[in-house]
C-alpha cells in the first residue's frame, strides 16, 4: 500500500516565521499525520516519520536560531530542537487541532530545558534557575540587557510578578551562570598577568584548629600531674628536648624519663575520655 506522502514547505514558506500567520507546511492535518498516527510501529511507520521531520526541520531550525548567543554552539541547538521536533511528531494529535501551535512549545520547552538543565557549570535548584530566566526575561521586556546599568529592584520585581528577594536571587544567579577560572586573576579580567589567581587565594584545612580542642580537652588533667611529670611533657612536647636531655636536666636515666611520659600519656588519656 503506497505511504502518503508528507506535508511539504510552500517554496516561499522557509522565509516565514511561525507563529506569524503564515505556516512552514500547509494545514498539517493532513492524511500522513493521519495516517502516522494510526500506523503500527515498524518500517512504514520510522519512513513516514522522517519524511515529517524533514519536511519541519527548517521550523524546529529557527526556533533554535533564537536561542544564539547564549554559550552553546548553533548546532548542538539545531540537535535539541530537532529532539524537541520529534516529540511533536510523536506526540501529535491530528484530531485535536493544526501541527505548528501544538510543535512550537514542545521544541522551545526542549530548547529552555537544555539550558536549564546542561549548561550550568555548577548545578542550582531548578527554583534559582526559573527565578534567573523571569529575571532574564524582564531585563529583555524593559528593554534591558544584562550587564547593563540595573533598574530598580521594584520595579523588576513588579514586572515579573516576583518578591524583591526573589528578584535579587535571580540577579545573583545571572551572574553565576559560568564558573570562573581557577587561573583567573583573583576574579578580575583586568588584573596584570603577576596578579595572584584564585587558586592561589583559596583556604586549606587548619590542622591547628584540632590542636587547640585537643589542647582544651586535656588542660584539667594536666593541671593534676605532679610538678615533676607536668616539666617532663613539657620539654618534651613543647621545647622538643630529647628524652636523654631531659634525664640530664632532672638527674634521671633516659629509661626512667620515657617510662614517666608513658605512663603519663596514658594517665591524661584516661582521665580526659573519662570526662567527655
Amino acid at each position: 500500500m503506497p505511504t502518503a506522502a508528507a506535508p511539504r514547505p510552500h517554496p516561499s514558506a522557509a522565509d516565514r516565521r511561525p507563529g506569524s500567520g503564515a505556516q512552514d507546511a500547509p494545514d498539517p492535518v493532513t492524511a500522513a499525520f493521519t495516517r502516522y498516527a494510526a500506523l503500527a510501529d515498524g518500517p512504514e511507520k520510522e519512513r513516514l516519520e522522517e519524511e515529517l521531520m524533514e519536511a519541519w526541520l527548517p521550523m524546529a531550525h529557527r526556533l533554535a536560531a533564537r536561542f544564539r548567543d547564549r554559550g552553546e554552539s548553533a548546532e548542538d541547538l539545531r540537535q535539541v530542537a530537532a529532539l524537541g521536533l520529534l516529540k511533536a511528531v510523536r506526540r501529535f494529535d491530528p484530531d485535536r487541532g493544526p501541527f505548528e501551535p501544538f510543535a512550537i512549545p514542545t521544541i522551545r520547552g526542549e530548547l529552555r530545558r537544555h539550558f536549564r538543565d546542561r549548561m550550568w557549570d555548577v548545578r542550582v535548584p531548578r527554583r534559582v534557575q526559573e527565578l534567573r530566566n523571569a529575571v532574564r526575561a524582564a531585563y529583555g521586556e524593559l528593554g534591558l540587557a544584562p550587564g547593563s546599568p540595573r533598574p530598580a529592584v521594584a520595579d523588576l520585581a513588579r514586572h515579573a510578578r516576583l518578591t524583591e528577594a526573589e528578584v535579587r536571587e535571580g540577579m545573583t544567579a545571572l551572574e553565576s551562570y559560568r564558573a570562573l577560572s581557577l587561573d583567573a586573576a583573583n576574579g578580575d579580567t583586568g588584573a596584570g598577568a603577576d596578579a595572584p589567581s584564585l587558586a592561589d587565594l583559596l583556604g586549606e584545612p587548619d590542622h591547628g584548629f584540632q590542636l587547640v580542642i585537643d589542647r582544651e580537652s586535656v588542660k584539667e588533667a594536666v593541671r593534676r600531674l605532679p610538678q615533676r611529670e607536668r616539666a617532663i611533657l613539657y620539654l618534651r612536647f613543647f621545647e622538643d628536648w630529647s628524652q636523654s636531655r631531659i634525664g640530664e636536666r632532672l638527674g634521671i636515666s633516659q629509661m626512667h624519663v620515657s617510662r614517666l611520659l608513658g605512663q603519663t600519656c596514658a594517665r591524661i588519656r584516661e582521665e580526659t575520655l573519662a570526662a567527655r
